[in-house]
């Protein structure tokens, strides 16, 4: 606003030879930058290796777990005293049925068996009869649970071995990764340290480029003070190869 228009007094800005100044001042709060430390080029493999660990030890406790209760069930099987005659009986039918259980033919000469006991009219006793005909009569079923029992067991056993060979492959990984991060970080380590030195040697380098400019500058300060005094050199030295005659001269008259 030009002075001679604060001044006028038809405008009514100054009353009483008094100036009323009213100003409104908008601070705004300024929220400082948030530091985000860049990505480093292991973090994707850190998350990953974090949770492939995390999988390791979940699988090894549930297998603990799996063989304590395995354990326990065995110790309450076996918690009855069996009598001699049941040992006896139980390492018979435990011989029978290494011997005859797992052969191909096994259910051909088990059929044949039960065909032949169930039309024999003497040998056997009723008891031993009724039991042949409720097996017998019940045969195919017993064949067929005990074959779908044999090949989801050995499907279930090379599923098993297939997991554990996975669960040792992913554990292999694992101490690779362990042994790749400890290089990665002695790395990282080592570039720190050959940064430092880099910073070093380039403030070495600035020092030594003012000394160099110093020692330049004042070479040729020097060089330009020889020539000159080099001149008057010449100079004295033609006057004093006048005065040598007559210095000579008069040594000559008086010594």
């Amino acid at each position: 606003m030009p002075l001679t228009l604060l001044h006028n007094p038809s405008r009514g800005y100054i009353a009483n030879d008094t100036l009323e100044i009213k100003a409104e001042v908008c601070v705004l709060t300024v929220t400082p930058p948030v530091k985000i430390q860049p990505a480093r080029p292991t973090d994707s493999f850190d998350s990953y290796f974090t949770g492939l660990e995390e999988l390791i030890n979940a699988s090894e406790t549930n297998d603990n777990s799996v063989g304590s209760s395995s354990c326990s069930q065995n110790g309450a099987s076996g918690a009855e005293t069996p009598s001699l005659e049941e040992v006896e009986k139980a390492m018979q039918s435990l011989k029978e049925c290494l011997s005859y259980l797992f052969k191909l033919n096994m259910k051909e000469r088990l059929s044949e068996a039960l065909s032949t006991l169930s039309s024999a009219r003497t040998g056997l006793t009723l008891e031993q009869k009724v039991a042949v005909e409720t097996f017998r009569a019940n045969f195919n079923d017993f064949t067929s649970d005990f074959l779908t029992f044999e090949q989801d067991n050995a499907e279930f056993e090379l599923h098993k071995l297939q997991k554990d060979q996975r669960l040792s492959a992913m554990k292999k990984c694992h101490e690779t990764y362990i042994l790749y991060k400890q290089l990665m970080d002695d790395l990282i380590k080592e570039e720190e340290e050959v940064k430092s030195r880099k910073d070093k040697l380039l403030s070495d380098w600035e020092i030594l480029l003012v000394e160099s400019e110093e020692a330049k500058s004042g070479y040729k300060d020097e060089q330009k003070k020889v020539a000159e005094t080099e001149e008057k050199k010449r100079i004295a030295e033609e006057r004093m190869s006048r005065s040598t005659p007559a210095w000579s001269n008069l040594k000559a008259q008086f010594c």
